[in-house]
C-alpha cells in the first residue's frame, strides 16, 4: 500500500480550498450587516428578510422549482425505461445508436446543448417560455438516470423476474411488485441528481428560456451583472444548500441501496 505522502496532503488541502474557500466566504457574507460584500459589518439577517420581499427573485425561484420537479419527474420515467431496455433487451439492432444518443447529452458541452435545442424551437415555430425549458431540462438530465439505472441493473439477479413468470405473474405486475421496489432506491436518486442538475442550470435554460420563464440562477446572473450585493449572497447560499441537500440525499440513497446488496 502506497504512503499518502505530504505532498498528496498539500496537493489535497489546496484543491479543496480552491474549490470550497469561496463558497464558504459566499454563505458567511450573507449574514454580513453592511452592504459591503468585502467588508464584515456585523451579524445580521437582513437580507434574507429582504430577499422574501423581492417579488422577481420570488418569481423565478417558482419557476425554477416548478420547472425541475417536472422535468426531473419525466426524465426519471423516460431514464429508467432506457435503462432498462439496455440492460434486459441485450444486443437488439440499433443498440450502439441507442446507447450514443444516451450518452451524447453527459458528454457535449452545454452551450452546444442550448444552441441546438434552440433551433430545434426556432424551426418548429415553437414560442419559448418554460415549456421549452422543461423539454430541455429533460433532454439532458434523462441520461444521468439512464445510466443510474443501468448500473442497478447490471447487478440484477434475473432468476427472481423468471420465477414471478413461472408463477403465473404478468411482465407489467412483475415490474411493478418486483423489479420497480428493487431499483426504487437508483430511481429516488436519478431523481434526485436530474431535479439538482435542473435547479442550478444555467446555460441551457438562457437558450429555451423566453417571457415569463426566467429561472432563478439566469435571475441570479443578470443581478451579478449590475454587482454582487449580500441579497445575491442571500439567494445563492439558499441555492447552494438546495443544491447540497439534494447530493447529500442522493448519496445517502446510493450507500444503503450499495449495503442491501
Amino acid at each position: 500500500m502506497k504512503k499518502f505522502g505530504n505532498f498528496n496532503i498539500v496537493a489535497l488541502v489546496v484543491g479543496f480550498s480552491f474549490l470550497y474557500i469561496p463558497i464558504i466566504l459566499l454563505i458567511l457574507f450573507s449574514f454580513n450587516e453592511s452592504r459591503l460584500v468585502t467588508v464584515w459589518g456585523g451579524f445580521s439577517t437582513k437580507w434574507y428578510v429582504e430577499l422574501m420581499q423581492n417579488q422577481g427573485i420570488k418569481d423565478a425561484a417558482w419557476v425554477t422549482i416548478k420547472v425541475a420537479f417536472i422535468s426531473s419527474t419525466v426524465a426519471t420515467a423516460l431514464g429508467t425505461i432506457a435503462g432498462l431496455v439496455m440492460t434486459r433487451f441485450g444486443n437488439f439492432r440499433g443498440r450502439t445508436l441507442f446507447s450514443g444518443m444516451i450518452y451524447a447529452p453527459m458528454v457535449m458541452p452545454e452551450v452546444i446543448i442550448g444552441l441546438s435545442i434552440l433551433l430545434m424551437f426556432v424551426t418548429l415555430a415553437i414560442d419559448r417560455g418554460m415549456l421549452t425549458v422543461t423539454l430541455a431540462h429533460i433532454t439532458f438530465s434523462m441520461c444521468y438516470v439512464a445510466v443510474i439505472i443501468q448500473s442497478r441493473m447490471s447487478s440484477y439477479d434475473d432468476s427472481i423476474t423468471e420465477a414471478a413468470l413461472d408463477l403465473g405473474c404478468t411482465p407489467f405486475h412483475t415490474f411493478r411488485l418486483i423489479t420497480l421496489p428493487i431499483i426504487m432506491p437508483a430511481v429516488v436518486s436519478g431523481w434526485l441528481l436530474s431535479f439538482t442538475l435542473s435547479l442550478d442550470d444555467l446555460v441551457i435554460a438562457s437558450f429555451a428560456s423566453g417571457p415569463g420563464a426566467t429561472t432563478l440562477p439566469m435571475k441570479i446572473y443578470s443581478m451579478v451583472r449590475l454587482g454582487v450585493t449580500p441579497e445575491i449572497n442571500a439567494v445563492s447560499t439558499i441555492l447552494v444548500g438546495l443544491v447540497t441537500l439534494g447530493v447529500i440525499t442522493a448519496s445517502i440513497i446510493g450507500r444503503r441501496q450499495k449495503n442491501t446488496n
